[in-house]
């Protein structure tokens, strides 16, 4: 079953982890690459992951390392969410919001809730929703948007770059749907506005990186990554989902169209022209491919945290058709095969179930078995039981109508799923890439099982093949 794919690749995932073990910083992607650590907002995209894994198999078995992850990294107080003292140095808009929509989905989802002595889930994502408009209002360079790095000192102060306002944007949606306060949801509109007068949208719906503040945003760097319009789509369809002025819904079901139909074409090419990202064709039927990067003849020249994308997008866009599930048609054969290639993919390696990056060409390189592959495989599976609706009963798209900003309650599962309407409501998760190079998404700086295990992870995954091509 696809649960039981899950479990295995989950179990995958975590055995890299170290944060639980003594002298180990909790709530880090352990096991870096080569040329040094992880960036920090990886952790983000591993706990939004592993939260989508709890919430749609009801397995916990990971929920202590998640919870206490979350926890060691959200900051000394409110007045600096997820800032802790050994990132602020180099901390980055993006990296503070993407940690923040992971505490965002813990409030959806109801998470297990913090200890009492610490904040909750929504007063962390709406203390990184608050420090951010705060920038946002006081900066008035290129008319808007949010810088990507805090601190003058480092490059990235004087580059504002679409994922830093897209973080901020997914934010004010989510907020505005879990609480109904409509402030949230004018900062959301405000953002994307901003971002689609200064070009970084397009009039095509492509979603470009950003442009350095001394041009007034205005030499675009026309990179395109994954990972800003999974967070984008994912913003567009919380504002559709929770809009209740026909004008509104109208203009955000536009916008959600346009931008899923675009990045399908980018993302999910035919497999035989998978090397290119300028594909006119709207037939997307995958697999996913980082378009950037990710070559052709097995050629990947994708930066450490250029390689978590993949499963940012493929959860993003399972959120987004059930919040918007007049897209479901379209978003459901890019996913599914996306889906086949992942698992198929996940056969190499010491242990023989080691997951590729690369699943357009059955992983022709040497990615294999680290925890982006995995948590891509991960999310991949995932998203093909919410697909095949081979989750828990109830367990559609989570909210909380009645709490207001500072409430510190939990989330829950609404129960009124999704509708054309826009009753409903949604979670899923996050990511962003931070270094160096031309844009904002530069670089960045298993172990083995029994033959037992290996066997029936490779029957397990045969089965789950078979079951998404019927």
């Amino acid at each position: 079953s696809i649960k039981a794919a899950a479990k295995d690749v989950a179990f995958d995932v975590m055995s890299f982890y170290r944060g639980n073990q003594s002298g180990q910083i909790p709530g880090l992607v352990s096991q870096p690459p080569p040329g040094g650590d992880y960036s920090w907002w990886t952790g983000a995209v591993l706990w939004s992951t592993m939260l989508d894994y709890w919430y749609y198999s009801d397995d916990g078995t990971y929920n202590a390392e998640s919870l206490n992850g979350l926890v060691w990294q959200s900051g000394p107080d409110l007045q600096h969410p997820f800032m802790p003292p050994n990132w602020t140095a180099s901390l980055g808009n993006d990296d503070e919001g993407l940690w923040g929509m992971t505490a965002m989905q813990a409030a959806e989802q109801n998470f297990p809730r913090p200890p009492a002595a610490d904040p909750s889930w929504i007063e962390l994502a709406q203390a990184v929703f608050e420090v951010q408009a705060a920038r946002y209002a006081a900066d008035d360079a290129c008319n808007g948007g949010l810088r990507w790095q805090l601190s003058p000192v480092n490059q990235g102060y004087m580059y504002k770059n679409t994922v830093s306002t897209a973080v901020f944007l997914n934010l004010g949606a989510r907020l505005a749907r879990y609480t109904g306060n409509q402030t949230y949801a004018e900062w959301a509109g405000k953002a994307w506005e901003w971002l689609s007068d200064v070009g970084y949208i397009d009039a095509k719906y492509n979603v470009y990186d950003g442009a350095a503040i001394e041009s007034n945003c205005s030499d675009i760097d026309k990179l395109q990554f994954s990972l800003a319009p999974a967070v984008l789509l994912q913003a567009a369809a919380y504002m559709y989902n929770q809009t209740t002025d026909k004008t509104q819904q109208s203009t955000w079901q536009t916008r959600l169209t346009a931008l899923t139909d675009r990045t399908l074409t980018v993302f999910f090419p035919p497999s035989d022209a998978a090397s290119t990202s300028t594909s006119t064709t709207t037939n997307a039927t995958g697999p996913l491919v980082e378009s950037a990067c990710e070559l052709s003849a097995g050629k990947t020249t994708c930066s450490s945290d250029m390689l978590f994308y993949k499963g940012v997008l493929l959860r993003a866009l399972a959120s987004a058709a059930q919040l918007a599930p007049f897209l479901r048609d379209a978003v459901a054969a890019p996913l599914r095969t996306t889906a086949e290639a992942a698992v198929a993919s996940c056969a190499g390696g010491k242990s023989g179930r080691a997951c590729a990056f690369r699943w357009a060409d059955d992983g022709a390189d040497d990615l294999r078995g680290a925890p982006p592959e995995e948590l891509n495989a991960l999310s991949a599976v995932l998203v093909g039981g919410v697909l095949r609706e081979e989750v828990a009963a109830g367990k559609g798209v989570a909210t909380n109508g009645t709490a207001k900003p500072g409430d510190s309650s939990g989330g829950g599962d609404g129960g009124n799923g999704a509708s054309d309407s826009g009753s409903g409501s949604g979670s899923s998760g996050s990511g962003n890439g931070a270094g160096a190079g031309t844009g904002s998404q530069g670089n960045g700086a298993g172990k083995a099982t029994g033959a037992a295990t290996r066997i029936g992870f490779g029957l397990v995954l045969a089965a789950l093949v078979a079951v998404m091509m019927s």
